[in-house]
């Protein structure tokens, strides 16, 4: 249950959402890092793994000693307990933690909590405080909720994928699930706003947060919507720029590496273009405003690209700089690793795998009286499930081997 010492714990090392207990269920990915968002910042996070081989992730892309090196950073400051959601003494068991617990978090298709007796309704029954978030492809209600929806479906239906990639050509994936991390960012800031309201207004006042894939990406088309509403204008993709602004695009230097320069203000403009030595271009009264340099828009760029031809990355990176104008290098994670803001900001933090120190990524934001860590990486599949059980639920080993002997954890 919601304790009010979660918002008065004013020790140096309390994070924020100490105090807050979630139970995650589901596997893959927008669940997860939701859980791992809320989890660093303090949350006690209860992860239900399927018996026997868990979480898929657990052995997805790059594996080493058996494990997905990703699991280690996703699963961070997690405790992973085993259930079977098939059987009805699994279910039970996910009842009877719900009572114990603030959030909910799952990730099924729609309708499949409310199959194994565990959905909204019968949950609240249980438990009114309770923030049950729900995460899917398409959203809990209408038509589609019901299809299956991965980040890369989603990342079309929303909208994503067709301004992303060159014109004329099939759209361009970045080689990450960008859909499935902004639902998580998105459910996450979910339960944060429905945990607030219960420390406002107190017991009884859980809701249902229902995050979709598709709604998240959506999120983030900025103009698209109002553009074609207001004049029935479609965004195209365009490539490495950014249609409607200008400049802003990425340029190739002397030594083949890749600059992105986005010089996009009154001042910064002039300043560009005198560096790259057209002050013709600085002066005119027809590109001080964007829509004008919009309009001259390959013009500019050429001057922009020509000049660039012509200078090292690290020299041009020195220039704009010195001429305050907006620019950076593409980097892979080879680079950061190499980069000393990255290093200055704290963006690595070290864990101990097997015995191997692990570096994985420091989660945003940063706080400044109470910032977030990672306690412990991932843990092995049903490394706490005695343990939660005995704690939260009162069970004694002769109660968890006949669970065992059932197949139910």
């Amino acid at each position: 249950m919601i304790e009010e010492q979660a918002i008065s714990d004013t020790t140096p090392n309390a994070r924020p959402l100490e105090g807050m207990k979630i139970l995650e269920l589901g596997q893959i990915l927008a669940g997860a890092f939701t859980t791992t968002m809320l989890g660093y910042f303090g949350a006690e996070v209860i992860k239900v793994e399927p018996p026997g081989e868990g979480d898929p992730i657990r052995n997805w892309r790059t594996v080493k000693d058996g494990t997905s090196l990703w699991w280690w950073s996703l699963a961070r400051n997690k405790q992973s307990i085993t259930i079977n959601l098939k059987l009805r003494e699994g279910q039970q068991l996910v009842r009877q933690l719900c009572e114990q617990c603030d959030v909910l978090i799952e990730n099924f298709r729609p309708g499949q909590m409310e199959k194994w007796g565990l959905g909204p309704a019968e949950i609240k029954q249980i438990n009114p405080s309770l923030i049950y978030t729900r995460i899917s492809g398409y959203g809990q209600t209408g038509p589609y909720s019901s299809y299956p929806g991965f980040a890369s479906v989603c990342e079309g239906f929303g909208g994503f994928r067709y301004v992303n990639g060159e014109p004329g050509e099939i759209p361009v994936r970045p080689n990450l699930s960008l859909g499935d991390t902004l639902a998580g960012l998105h459910a996450a800031l979910g339960v944060c706003m429905a945990y607030i309201r219960c420390l406002q207004q107190g017991q009884g006042k859980g809701q249902v947060v229902d995050v979709s894939i598709f709604e998240s990406v959506f999120n983030m088309l900025e103009a698209v919507v109002p553009e074609y509403s207001g004049v029935g204008k479609v965004r195209e993709p365009s490539g490495s720029t950014i249609k409607g602004i200008v400049p802003s695009n990425t340029y190739r230097c002397e030594d083949e590496k890749l600059i992105i320069i986005g010089a996009n203000t009154k001042g910064m403009f002039e300043r560009l273009m005198r560096l790259v030595g057209r002050d013709d271009f600085a002066d005119d009264p027809r590109l001080a405003t964007n829509s004008g340099r919009v309009t001259h828009e390959e013009a500019i760029d050429k001057a922009i690209a020509d000049w660039a031809a012509t200078v090292p990355l690290k020299d041009a990176l020195a220039m704009l700089q010195e001429q305050a104008v907006a620019a950076g290098p593409i980097l892979n994670v080879e680079d950061m690793f190499a980069d000393p803001h990255y290093q200055a900001r704290g963006a690595f933090e070290e864990v101990s795998v097997n015995g191997e120190i692990l570096h994985i990524p420091s989660i945003a934001p940063r706080l400044e009286e109470t910032p977030g860590r990672t306690d412990r990486p991932g843990p092995q599949l049903g490394e706490h499930t005695d343990q939660i059980f005995k704690a939260l639920l009162g069970l004694d080993d002769k109660a968890l081997a006949r669970l065992r002997d059932l197949g139910a954890i």
